[in-house]
């Protein structure tokens, strides 16, 4: 048998969000909008790719603020995740998403694992549903970095040895703990994004607040940026209007 070569356990305190490809526009809000009004007359805008959309700015402020949902489904984000596993878990949530996940039943996971940096608040206070998070102590962040540290590096000790007898992955995989990292793609349309940024980021100006897990607002905090560069007039409205999905 052969002996696989032990990998250097390596942590990471962030989350890392890639723009793979997109079809998504201002305008294809648009086109899709009045075609409930001009039918086959929309047909020029939808396949116009310099459509100047900025002159519809009111078209696309009335739809999100009186929440005429559809129009802002027909277009396509891809986006490329590295984030810890239970962040995926909470991700996977929204069912108005298409995801594909690496598998550790078919690869041997790599050695990385989310230990929550100095910044990352640790002290919860308040009730459910309107939890805050304050800032620990230095020994308490020294105990969580030291405790994560330990366990990972156990954890990924057991994974080996066992991969080394010969154990199939997905069997050895079972010890390793969520704050091992895990990747995939998944691809949305606004509609369903605004759905996800809406319920995973915490914003003065959202009309319904929410109070999400910090690692997860990370990943939604950079996959908005992204949209909001390819759908500025949306994003603006989307704010104006409560941060509320449509």
């Amino acid at each position: 048998m052969v002996k696989l070569v032990a990998q250097e356990i390596s942590f990471r305190s962030d989350v890392s969000v890639e723009l793979v490809r997109s079809s998504a526009s201002d305008s294809d809000v648009l086109f899709a909008a009045r075609v409930s009004t001009q039918g086959e007359q929309t047909l020029g805008s939808a396949q116009d790719t310099s459509l100047d959309a900025s002159r519809s700015k009111g078209l696309i402020n009335y739809l999100m603020r009186d929440r005429h949902g559809s129009p802002f489904e027909h277009n396509s984000m891809t986006f490329y995740v590295q984030a810890p596993i239970f962040v995926f878990r909470e991700f996977m949530r929204h069912r108005i998403a298409s995801y594909n996940e690496e598998s550790g039943r078919y690869r041997e996971l790599n050695p990385v694992f989310y230990v929550p940096g100095p910044e990352r608040n640790l002290v919860q206070v308040g009730k459910a549903g309107a939890y805050d998070f304050l800032p620990g102590t230095a020994e308490q962040t020294d105990l969580v970095s030291a405790e994560v540290r330990a366990v990972c590096t156990e954890a990924f000790g057991s994974y080996q040895r066992m991969l080394d007898a010969g154990v199939a992955r997905e069997v050895a995989r079972i010890v390793l703990p969520v704050t091992i990292y895990s990747s995939m793609y998944v691809t949305m349309n606004a509609r369903a994004l605004m759905n996800f940024v809406s319920l995973r980021t915490k914003s003065e100006g959202s009309r319904f607040p929410s109070f999400p897990q910090r690692e997860i607002e990370m990943v939604a905090e950079q996959m908005e940026a992204f949209w909001a560069g390819l759908m500025p007039l949306t994003h603006e409205a989307f704010n104006e209007n409560g941060r509320v999905a449509p």
